[in-house]
């Protein structure tokens, strides 16, 4: 084998090689929205049977064991200290009272959320057959429904002056939302608004893990919850948890959990995507499905259906959402 230097003679008709000619690597690109898509997944997901009977079961089972142990200590303690005794089993007594009030007050806000809910119902059942008695009861209904409402005043006296003029179920139930629920659905429309801001800005701004998806599913929370309030289905704990998948589920099953250029367009026009940040980007996408959160919430929870004039629009209330958020690219 020869040891020494080697000479490679080179071609010279062969062009150098120029780096900056060379193709780009591609960007692994990260699908958009995930953080309320894995959002409204979490809450739609129906739990299984089986998990269904084990927490039923463990929450029987603890709630045995501390009403045990405080009989127990209340006894326990009448005995040693009487005075003591009876102060123990007045408090007792106390937080079993506020238990009750407070369980009274969430199977009132799940009546309160079953009302609304029949009412729609019974508005789809009215206009699909054209039954103006039955859209008749509807308005009737409504007007009590919000018959403490001193903001509808006005228009539940409009509604019920104009009953009569009415011929058809379509245009008495027009005349109650245009009477009533117009200036709800402004309310509930600056809610989304709001929300899809928040979620927007958290997911562009704060890049630690998993604080998007939290974020967009305690703000979607508290934004179904605040119109629900809006429209009249005040809901407690639980209540707020049952609406809150009824929307979720809702979103899925239209399908509306997705989002692309065509709804981004209204707010920064080109191609959105590409001339954003993927942090950017990722917050427009989860503020738009924030929004389209809200829309489905604002369906859900007003007594009536939206007819096509009052119907909103998820493209207009992003762009009013998230103007003035990001730069035009």
């Amino acid at each position: 084998m020869a040891k020494g230097p080697v000479l490679i003679d080179l071609d010279a008709d062969e062009p150098e090689a120029d780096v900056a000619q060379a193709p780009s690597v591609p960007d692994v690109v990260q699908p958009q929205g995930q953080a309320m898509r894995g959002a409204a997944r979490l809450a739609a997901r129906r739990p299984s049977a089986l998990a269904r009977w084990f927490w039923g079961l463990a929450l029987a089972v603890v709630g045995a064991a501390i009403s045990v142990a405080a009989w127990d200590f209340a006894t326990s303690l009448l005995a040693r200290a009487p005075v003591l005794g009876w102060v123990a089993t007045g408090l007792i007594a106390a937080l079993v009272l506020v238990a009750l009030v407070i369980a009274l007050r969430e199977l009132a806000a799940i009546g309160r959320l079953s009302r609304v809910d029949g009412m729609r119902r019974a508005a789809d059942a009215a206009l699909a057959g054209d039954d103006l008695e039955q859209a008749r009861s509807v308005a009737r209904r409504l007007v009590q429904f919000y018959r403490d409402r001193d903001e509808t005043r006005w228009g539940r006296d409009r509604l019920t002056e104009r009953m009569g003029e009415q011929f058809d179920a379509t245009g008495l139930l027009s005349l109650a939302e245009d009477e009533i629920l117009a200036s709800l659905d402004a309310s509930a429309s600056r809610e989304v608004e709001a929300a899809a801001r928040q979620v927007a800005t958290v997911t562009a701004l704060v890049p630690l893990a998993l604080a998007d998806v939290v974020t967009a599913l305690a703000v979607s929370m508290r934004m179904i919850r605040r119109i629900a309030e809006i429209y009249g289905g005040r809901a407690g704990f639980l209540g707020s948890w049952r609406l809150t998948r009824a929307v979720f589920v809702h979103l899925v099953a239209t399908g509306a959990v997705a989002v692309g250029d065509d709804l981004l367009e209204p707010v920064l026009g080109g191609s959105i995507l590409s001339k954003l940040s993927r942090r950017f980007g990722e917050g427009l996408v989860n503020g738009a499905l924030s929004a389209r959160v809200g829309v489905a919430a604002m369906e859900v929870c007003r007594p009536l259906p939206f007819s096509e004039r009052h119907k909103p629009s998820t493209g207009k209330m992003v762009k009013r959402a998230l103007r003035g958020l990001f730069t035009k690219g």
